[in-house]
């Protein structure tokens, strides 16, 4: 019985270490979930206003711009998948993987090569893993995104795009990150980054409305040229402040779960523990009361 009451306490003890640490984790993603939040709200109203002004300057200028024309035979697709550096964040990555996972089957059904490019450590150990190959991977501060990763994820992206499939280029670009609903929902989303979909263009007139004029100066091609690589690093910057909103919300929750399920066993360990010292009181008694009446019936 003394060994196995010294199991239990060994047991309240590492479950009450456990709930210190992941009640810290849950206290640190609570108070980063804010400031993460207000960059998603700063950060998606220009993204939309680029994308709109973007497919404005394609749809009413009548050129055709090597980033926005799509080719007549897609022979081969990139996905960049944006996962998390770190762990104890519960389906975090693993979501957006699974959303990634089911788009390359689908591009492959359409005859498409896919070739990936990876955001964070985990997508990364998850090809290394399986012995899969990415053209090029980022790791680190994917819960604090900055804006020079962007820049750089979005330099790499343009340049595949504008080259030949033939030198290793890409004709198509999807992003898969996880977006930032609320506290409690994260959901992976799919985006076609290239060529450019007119999904967010400009709205159609009402009864009474007529279309607005554009004029383009010096011409439209300057004006997609300066304007397109913005549009890429808003995209790609507002897909990681999401993902980052998103991990730190599911960090909080699963460091949250984690902490009850540790008051859960303290709990339990703790009536086990009381049961295996009543248990050994009572034969310490029984050990006693038995060597009494022994005693007294030698007498």
């Amino acid at each position: 019985m003394g060994a196995q009451l010294r199991v239990y306490r060994q047991k309240i003890k590492s479950a009450q270490t456990t709930k210190k640490i992941t009640r810290a984790m849950e206290l640190i993603s609570a108070s980063r979930i804010q400031k993460a939040q207000q960059r998603v709200a700063a950060s998606t109203p220009y993204a939309r206003a680029v994308t709109r002004a973007v497919s404005a300057v394609a749809a009413y200028s009548n050129v055709e711009h090597v980033l926005t024309t799509e080719k007549e035979n897609v022979e081969r697709a990139a996905v960049v998948i944006f996962a998390s550096d770190r762990g104890l964040a519960g389906a975090f990555s693993s979501s957006a993987l699974k959303e990634a996972e089911e788009l390359a089957t689908l591009l492959r059904s359409q005859g498409k090569d896919v070739v990936y490019y990876l955001v964070g450590r985990k997508a990364v150990a998850y090809f290394s893993f399986r012995r899969r190959e990415s053209v090029r991977t980022w790791t680190g501060g994917t819960d604090q995104p900055v804006f020079a990763t962007a820049q750089e994820i979005g330099e790499e992206l343009v340049g595949a795009f504008v080259r030949d499939t033939a030198d290793g280029g890409v004709d198509e670009i999807h992003i898969v990150y996880n977006r930032f609903v609320s506290m409690v929902t994260q959901t992976p989303e799919v985006v076609r980054l290239l060529p450019l979909e007119f999904v967010e263009g400009v709205e159609q007139p009402g009864q009474h409305e007529m279309l607005p004029l554009y004029e383009f100066e010096p011409d439209p091609d300057a004006v997609l040229d300066a304007l397109l690589p913005v549009y890429i690093e808003s995209r790609i910057y507002n897909a990681m402040l999401q993902s980052a909103a998103s991990e730190h919300a599911a960090r909080q929750r699963a460091m949250k779960s984690a902490s009850d399920n540790a008051d859960t066993l303290v709990r339990t360990y703790t009536r086990l523990a009381n049961n295996a010292r009543q248990s050994e009181i009572t034969q310490q008694i029984s050990e006693i009361v038995g060597g009494a009446d022994a005693l007294s019936s030698t007498k």
